[in-house]
């Protein structure tokens, strides 16, 4: 799995200060941000945060490239509806030879990984399989009906994976561009830290958070799962009942950010 941060709004933490200044002075924007010192856009920032007015956040936005992620992991991320995805497409890319994501839990255990390794194997060649018959099938059907055998041959296959695709398991690697404002970011990470979120996404939240400090560390100092953030877990009966150690983990975590920010 690997983030990488490619984009994001420039001197993200000032705009949103500026943003939430303008709701409560008559000056110019012009004035308000040359207003805005070092200190006092931290001061903004933090009383932004403890009044919760995040509507300023949204003016701020981050776009990340993920790769290396399973299917399962995209359809979680997808979920979050505030933000915008672009994915590999399967219709469009052959999934020749795939490849696929491994849960740690089956990798711990031999006698299920070769199970697993061997149905991954059986699936890549149905998928090739079931591809070549209907690219076959589609060409000749184009032939007959007066198409070009090149311009045929590259339409037909890519008519072939709109099919064979349904064979492709959840598990087959992915690639995905995100883009979120920092609210959205805010639920996603206090969804997506969490202890009961699955363990990739929660990789993939983590890694994200941390490209986020980097540039934006008193914006999202205040950011993490919601034990963290709030000292309360709002999953009631479904809680992993691990406060204490969760919100000491992410800490330190926020910690580490720092240090690598000051090495920098």
């Amino acid at each position: 799995m690997k983030v990488t941060l490619i984009s994001h709004t420039p001197d993200p933490e000032k705009l949103a200060a500026t943003a939430a200044k303008l709701c409560y002075s008559s000056a110019g924007i012009s004035s308000l941000r040359e207003g805005l010192t070092y200190d006092k856009t931290e001061s903004y920032i933090d009383m932004l945060v403890s009044i919760g007015h995040e509507s300023v956040m949204e003016h701020v936005s981050f776009t990340f490239g993920i790769e290396g992620i399973s299917r399962a992991c995209s359809h979680q991320l997808v979920r979050h509806r505030i933000a915008s995805y672009s994915q590999k497409s399967q219709r469009y890319v052959n999934e020749n030879a795939f490849e696929y994501v491994t849960p740690p839990e089956i990798e711990a255990i031999p006698a299920a990984k070769a199970e697993y390794d061997r149905i991954m194997r059986e699936i890549t060649g149905s998928y090739e399989m079931i591809a070549d018959l209907l690219t076959e099938t589609h060409k000749e059907k184009m032939l007959s009906d007066g198409i070009n055998a090149d311009t045929a041959a590259s339409k037909a296959r890519k008519l072939a994976n709109e099919d064979a695709r349904f064979v492709l398991p959840n598990a087959c690697e992915t690639k995905i561009v995100v883009t979120m404002n920092v609210r959205s970011l805010f639920n996603f990470f206090r969804h997506r830290c969490c202890n009961r979120a699955q363990w990739e996404i929660r990789e993939v939240a983590c890694e994200m958070l941390r490209l986020c400090l980097k540039e934006a560390p008193h914006i999202f100092r205040h950011a993490g799962p919601s034990c963290y953030v709030t000292g309360k877990c709002p999953e009631g009966k479904m809680s992993c009942g691990k406060i204490k150690e969760v919100t000491e983990r992410f800490g330190n975590f926020m910690n580490d950010a720092a240090a690598e920010r000051s090495d920098q």
